[in-house]
């Protein structure tokens, strides 16, 4: 029944020697393993296999009853409780059916079909849920990862520039001063490479629940795909479950308007009289609306109300959806902006700093306090922008991964 689900383990398990050798995980592979291995996934999955067989059997008719009783049996008197004293006395058995119109029956396969769809978006949903989950996630261990390699940077300069001035100590060519500023410097970077690696850490188990695999080493992630308004919005969970949810409510109201006209029944008994002829009786059972306005069109009136609340739903998904994009895109846009501003106007002059530093350092004209000082400030702009990077990749990650798009479907 759920062929997806063992093909997924095998995919994971196939998966595993390759994350755990020296090839970086890359967003795609952790995409896939989060989707094959998630037991939401599973249950939407499990949903429409439900909804599938309810709608083998919406169309049949009910089952036939079987009928078996004694009619005409004496209770007083000498006959009493006998089967076979009395001429009217008759032992009976019969089959009776209810008949459901083909129309009827149709309206009912079609409301079936839809909640089957319905359950189908539910696992699109669900699947792109933990694609954008994961790849948040994925982007925060990645940056995290850059940012602890700038912070182990920073405490390699001071360390280097430590042992400088101690050297320079001993030789009269600096003061202690320096060398105690920049041994305080070291506490500091030190603090702080400990502080991003518990971050990097946190991220890294944050991960590893969408994955199931440690990832030690990722891939750079690249290529998010760019999505437009109105793809974005006609593919949005929300906007697809409420234009399902529409499709329901209007088979349900057809199914609704096909029972105003009542289901007939028919029936076929054989009786058996003890000494005297045997019977066979038919029957047809025909139930009279005696009041539709009163009973049936109010159920009729009730479902087509739930189509107006469904379209009015599926409006306001769509607004929310185009209102959710605009923000997104904006935001992208904003830190697009930021980000290319911040590499001209900050980090550019900040290494041309470091250099210019460097130099004068070499030249005995700045202290090792004033290059560590550069070097941390050139340090610092790069964390900022990577920081940008990482909430812009995170910003594309949502557009490119809430909409369900072709191929999101696990």
């Amino acid at each position: 029944m759920f062929t997806h689900y063992p093909r997924a383990a095998l995919l994971a398990v196939a998966m595993l020697p390759a994350l755990a050798a020296a090839a970086p995980l890359t967003l795609d592979q952790a995409l896939d393993l989060a989707v094959q291995r998630s037991e939401a996934a599973h249950a939407a999955r499990a949903g429409v296999a439900s909804a599938t067989e309810t709608a083998r059997a919406a169309g049949q008719l009910p089952d036939p009853m079987l009928r078996v009783g004694v009619e005409n049996l004496p209770i007083t008197g000498g006959d009493r409780f006998s089967t076979t004293r009395e001429s009217m006395t008759m032992k009976r058995i019969g089959i009776a059916q209810e008949w459901v119109s083909a129309d009827k029956r149709a309206a009912r396969q079609a409301t079936a079909d839809a909640m089957v769809n319905r359950e189908s978006v539910s696992v699109q949903a669900t699947a792109a849920q933990v694609r954008t989950q994961t790849a948040l996630a994925y982007l925060d261990v990645y940056f995290a990862g850059e940012a602890l390699k700038l912070a182990t940077q920073t405490e390699h300069h001071v360390h280097e520039e430590l042992e400088a001035a101690k050297g320079r100590l001993w030789s009269a060519a600096t003061n202690s001063q320096e060398v105690l500023a920049l041994t305080s410097a070291r506490g500091v970077a030190e603090d702080d490479s400990a502080d991003v690696l518990q971050q990097e850490r946190g991220a890294r188990v944050a991960l590893e629940r969408w994955v199931g695999v440690p990832a030690d080493d990722l891939a750079a992630p690249v290529g998010l795909p760019n999505v437009g308004e109105e793809s974005y919005v006609a593919n949005h969970p929300a906007v697809l479950a409420a234009q399902r949810d529409i499709e329901v409510a209007r088979q349900e109201a057809a199914v609704a308007a096909a029972n105003r006209k009542p289901n007939w029944s028919w029936e076929v008994s054989y009786g058996q009289r003890t000494g005297y002829s045997d019977m066979v009786s038919v029957g047809v059972s025909i139930p009279l609306p005696v009041a539709p306005a009163q009973r049936q069109d109010r159920d009729t009136a009730a479902k087509l109300a739930l189509v107006d609340k469904a379209e009015a739903n599926l409006a306001e998904a769509s607004r929310a959806a185009t209102a959710e994009f605009r923000t997104l895109a904006s935001d992208a846009q904003r830190l697009t902006d930021r980000v290319e501003r911040y590499q001209a106007a900050v980090v550019a002059p900040a290494r041309q700093r470091t250099v210019v530093t460097l130099a004068g350092y070499r030249s005995n004209q700045v202290s090792l306090v004033t290059l560590f000082e550069a070097r941390r400030a050139e340090v610092e702009t790069q964390r900022k922008l990577l920081s940008l990077k990482r909430d812009l990749a995170k910003v594309q990650a949502q557009l490119a991964f809430k909409p369900l798009l072709a191929g999101g479907a696990p």
